[in-house]
């Protein structure tokens, strides 16, 4: 089994094969190879970077492709010339940050921006992330960084995203480009405060990986050595009785 510290950022590329059903693989595929017979860049978000980053395996309904403003159109097109359709006949969405296809119960997300529009995709987004392989096809992943800036804002009254990032925080803390997370998020860098502060009370052993530096620039005061005597995990069950942290590649979680 993986630990903490050999999760994500791996020298070979992570094999996530198993992470799609085997009947949602021929139209995962089919959008796979269309985008990229156009010739367009994209790095993958979502269930499948949240399982690379936090080692708990986790397939959704749809797979997150990310790409630059400037080539969405194409994407959207790529996506029609492999047998899909707008899933706002279904659905509606907002077609500002996101576009949904849809193709026998597959739903691929073409995303650009973020629904708050607080960023963009930008090249680091496609460039920096860890590499992985499905299927024989090697993909790149959003780079944790990116995945924090997309799932950060989701904090809704119906849906959250944070449980997902505590998840991440667990595992990448270590080895987050502080300093990148901080610089994109400028002014909302006190969202991530609550997020961390969260992740301390749950985790404060991990947390004092996390710098001195990061925890006054969103607010608060550094992890002291002895913050806590509750051991990392000790309170989980006072927010969900499941599972919450460390490697569950034995298993997948379904959302």
């Amino acid at each position: 089994m993986q630990t903490v510290a050999t999760i994500g950022r791996q020298n070979r590329p992570l094999d996530l094969s198993g992470i799609i059903p085997d009947a949602e693989w021929p139209p995962n595929r089919a959008a796979l190879e269309s985008v990229r017979a156009h010739g367009l860049r994209f790095a993958l978000g979502g269930g499948l970077a949240f399982s690379a980053y936090s080692g708990r395996w986790r397939n959704t309904k749809d797979t997150d492709l990310f790409v630059l403003p400037e080539d969405r159109e194409r994407a959207r097109l790529a996506l029609e010339e492999a047998g899909f359709t707008d899933y706002y006949a279904q659905e509606a969405y907002d077609r500002t940050w996101i576009y949904r296809g849809f193709r026998d119960g597959v739903i691929i997300d073409i995303i650009w921006t973020m629904p708050s529009h607080r960023m963009v995709v930008d090249e680091t987004w496609l460039t920096c992330g860890q590499e992985v392989t499905l299927n024989g096809i090697v993909l790149r992943l959003l780079p944790p960084e990116a995945l924090i800036w997309a799932k950060l804002y989701v904090l809704q009254h119906d849906r959250t995203d944070w449980p997902d990032l505590l998840n991440i925080l667990y595992a990448q803390a270590p080895k987050l480009d502080w300093a990148r997370v901080l610089r994109q998020l400028g002014e909302d860098a006190l969202l991530l405060g609550g997020l961390l502060n969260v992740f301390r009370w749950l985790c404060p052993g991990q947390a004092q990986t996390v710098p001195d530096w990061v925890w006054e620039s969103v607010g608060l005061c550094p992890t002291p050595p002895a913050a806590s005597n509750a051991p990392d995990g000790a309170r989980n069950h006072l927010l969900d009785t499941r599972d919450w942290f460390g490697p569950s590649l034995g298993r997948k979680e379904r959302c």
